[in-house]
């Protein structure tokens, strides 16, 4: 297959990009990743996205995928596994597709979340131990939980289970939360929820299932046991850059690095934007905004 504008990934960036090629009249293939709708499905809440006061994620990422495909845009769920920067066309491959060109590449793939990779993580991973509230957090009524993290995703997280759970603890290895201040305003008058700042934890504990949190005060190095039923983490993430590793410039931390004027990358006519790029701010709105970047300097590309 051919196509005049290739788009990798679905989350905000990606169908805000497919959305300006779409109407610029270009032939435009989305094909999601394994991750329909990207990162924003797993926040129940987004309250500062404009146009709406308040949306579940889930329901964001869908509206915006309808909008793409009413703007004549071919979305594929696959995942594309190969991509040859050096050809022109660009040809790339899925695991439904052998052999696909397109005249410019516009890569959204996003992050993914990252671990802790302390002792018993992996082995409570789906047993006690998630990445995703809205997903898990119904397992959890009732009962005692810890979310670990102090970012606005660990805040959000939080949020959310203390409305499943009967008490739930964050825990922030930094001496404050760097949240938004609403949310934090909201999360203080929450009887629920316990924050123990400059604090980490060291060791997950428990028979065949999670029950135990081995933490440690940073400063006064103490240790404790914290008795818990479940466990959320939510301390960031790490760009997906494989597809295309040791092909584009990445930054120190391992982003793509591109112009930001333009989104464009080390190679011409590729151009990258949202969370896979690097970014001082991860928020939805951003992402959407170098998407829509990316897809008009594309459009000059192939002027």
């Amino acid at each position: 297959m051919h196509t005049k504008v290739l788009i990798i990934g679905s989350g905000p960036a990606g169908y805000t990009a497919a959305i300006y090629t779409a109407r610029a009249g270009l032939e435009t293939t989305l094909i999601t990743g394994p991750v329909i709708g990207g990162q924003l499905t797993r926040t129940h809440q987004v309250e500062n996205f404009p146009g709406f006061i308040n949306i579940a994620g889930f329901d964001l990422m869908d509206n915006l995928k309808e909008q793409t495909i009413k703007t004549g845009v071919t979305i594929i769920q696959d995942e594309v596994i190969k991509l040859n920067t050096t050809t022109k066309p660009f040809e790339f491959s899925t695991h439904d597709i052998p052999k696909g060109t397109a005249d410019t590449v516009i890569l959204a793939t996003g992050a993914s979340p990252k671990w802790l990779d302390i002792k018993g993580e992996e082995k409570f991973k789906g047993n006690g131990i998630s990445i995703c509230a809205t997903c898990d957090g119904f397992f959890y009524r009732n009962k005692t939980i810890a979310v670990i993290g102090g970012g606005n995703a660990a805040v959000y997280e939080v949020l959310f289970l203390s409305k499943i759970a009967k008490e739930v603890y964050l825990i922030n290895k930094n001496k404050a939360l760097s949240g938004e201040k609403k949310l934090i305003d909201e999360l203080s008058t929450n009887n629920k929820i316990k924050v123990l700042n400059n604090t980490q934890p060291l060791e997950f504990i428990g028979e065949k299932k999670l029950s135990t949190i081995k933490i440690e005060n940073i400063k006064t190095k103490e240790s404790t046991l914290l008795m818990i039923d479940g466990v959320f983490e939510a301390i960031g993430t790490i760009p997906n850059t494989q597809l295309i590793k040791d092909q584009l410039t990445l930054t120190r931390k391992g982003y793509i690095k591109t112009n930001k004027r333009t989104m464009a990358t080390s190679v011409k006519g590729i151009f990258a934007c949202g969370d896979v790029q690097e970014d001082t701010y991860k928020q939805a709105i951003i992402s959407a905004g170098s998407g829509a970047i990316a897809a008009l300097s594309a459009e000059k590309y192939l002027l």
